[in-house]
């Protein structure tokens, strides 16, 4: 699958230069991906979606990939609220005419797309979100702190929070190495990164749905931009927590469908399958219309079962593209 099978573009979005990748003529389709990933994480499904009859956009969020224009110095500039502004202005300005569209979530890009929907349900025709289940803010406690609580110092995200730590320490493991490490990562527990030696010595068997053509575009992007920008997203998770107080309690009112494998570490987070199994998520998300769990699936499902994934999505917007 060569690069050059998709448009690439750059769009100036809320005061940045936001790198977008498009394919298809029909309903639009907005992509959102997750850490540490790109655009190029949906390759599989844009090209199947363009197929059948959508427009299909990936944008490289902000601190990703070929997207510039954000100060990485500044964890301030990656809050939910503002990624949120660039993609509700992306879809201002590429499809001004579309009231709706529909939206794909997974891993952060689903964080975002929740929150897209909590703060513009006006814009979302139905979402498909994948991996990271919606959580509702917990008034009483800053997320760091409850993480901190419940995993401890090693836990990725908690380690993640101190600018300058991980990127020196995934800077002596090598990029494509941590990529690899990273894609392939398949236990379903929590992700521990022991300070000075993050990942084992175990050398990285690729999957067969993962070929080192692919692994090495991943690495080609994050060689040039490293990894804070992916990380600030990580560090404004406190930020995130403080500016959203006015959603507290708010609930998801759009028609959504929900995707995780068995073996995602989201899926088997303390309390998580219980959530999503026993009516809580059905009720924070009252147009919760159907939960997919998939068996032997990893965290990076769009990619280790696109075929699956693909008609998961088109069988859901199937059913909204003709209203």
């Amino acid at each position: 699958m060569e690069e050059y099978d998709f448009d690439h573009k750059i769009v100036e979005v809320n005061g940045i230069n936001m790198h977008v990748v498009e394919k298809g003529q029909g309903p639009f389709v907005l992509f959102i991906h997750g850490f540490p990933e790109l655009w190029y994480s949906w390759r599989h499904q844009i090209i199947f979606m363009a197929k059948h009859g959508y427009r299909t956009v990936a944008p490289d969020l902000r601190g990703y990939g070929d997207s510039t224009g954000v100060p990485k110095d500044d964890p301030s500039k990656f809050s939910s609220l503002r990624v949120v502004g660039d993609l509700v202005e992306l879809l201002n300005t590429i499809v001004p005419e579309e009231d709706k569209v529909f939206v794909v979530g997974h891993d952060w890009g689903a964080f975002i797309a929740w929150n897209l929907c909590l703060l513009r349900p006006d814009k979302v025709k139905a979402l498909v979100n994948m991996s990271v289940p919606f959580s509702p803010r917990n008034p009483k406690r800053k997320p760091i702190e409850s993480l901190k609580a419940i995993y401890g110092d090693d836990y990725y995200i908690v380690r993640f929070q101190e600018p300058g730590v991980m990127e020196e320490e995934f800077a002596k493991t090598g990029t494509k190495k941590v990529l690899e490490k990273f894609l392939t990562y398949r236990n379903p527990g929590p992700l521990y990164l022991p300070k000075g030696k993050p990942f084992d010595d175990s050398p990285v068997i690729l999957p067969s749905w993962l070929s080192q053509k692919e692994v090495d575009y991943f690495a080609s992007k994050y060689e040039q931009t490293g990894f804070t920008g992916g990380f600030n997203y990580y560090r404004a998770l406190d930020l995130n927590w403080e500016l959203t107080a006015a959603w507290s309690g708010a609930k998801v009112k759009v028609p959504v469908k929900f995707i995780v494998g068995d073996l995602d570490l989201t899926f088997n987070a303390p309390g998580a399958k219980d959530y999503i199994n026993k009516g809580g998520m059905k009720k924070d998300v009252p147009l919760l219309e159907k939960v997919v769990i998939l068996e032997n699936v990893g965290h990076f499902l769009q990619q280790e079962k696109p075929d699956e994934i693909n008609k998961h999505i088109h069988d859901f917007f199937k059913g909204f593209s003709s209203t």
